[in-house]
């Protein structure tokens, strides 16, 4: 049966190391808390890079491809008007709304992608540590034996909880 030890530290630096000495070791890392973002730590854990931005550029690519075919099409095909001789398809006029629309698409998708891959859904409780405040940071590591308990102790953590 897994269960999850929590080791509380009192520096960033002491949390870095201890999460590169659990990743060595091979121990399971569930999740770090820190009170702000800690340099560093996504690599110390094995994370992998984020696939956002590529969500993001997508979906700005899409929604300012969207924008700009929609006002070729209404202006120069559905409703071609000549207003002073100036051409259908004037691509200049185009640019504001264009890149309005390219913002508004990439930033909703990212919004929605973000949410969606973190399982932020309203009504979620989200798991909160009360004793991480502005002076301690949380290492959760799973464990099938008392070894994480030991080694969160060796690896110098102020205290340490089985919940």
């Amino acid at each position: 049966m897994s269960t999850q030890v929590i080791g509380y530290f009192d520096s960033e630096e002491g949390l870095l190391h201890a999460t590169r000495d659990a990743r060595r070791a091979g121990l399971t890392i569930v999740d770090a808390f820190t009170p702000y973002a800690v340099h560093g730590l996504d690599d110390a854990m094995g994370l992998r890079r984020s696939r956002l931005p590529w969500v993001c550029f997508l979906a700005g690519i899409t929604g300012g491809t969207f924008a700009m075919s929609f006002q070729i099409w209404s202006s120069a095909s559905s409703w071609a008007l000549n207003v002073g001789g100036k051409p259908f398809a004037s691509l200049p006029a185009f640019v504001p709304v264009t890149f309005e629309v390219t913002v508004l698409s990439a930033a909703l998708a990212s919004a929605f992608a973000f949410f969606a891959r973190s399982r932020l859904f309203p009504g979620k409780t989200a798991a909160v540590l009360q004793r991480v405040t502005d002076d301690r940071f949380a290492l959760v590591l799973g464990s099938e034996d008392n070894r994480a308990a030991a080694f969160l102790k060796h690896a110098g953590a102020l205290e340490v909880q089985v919940p």
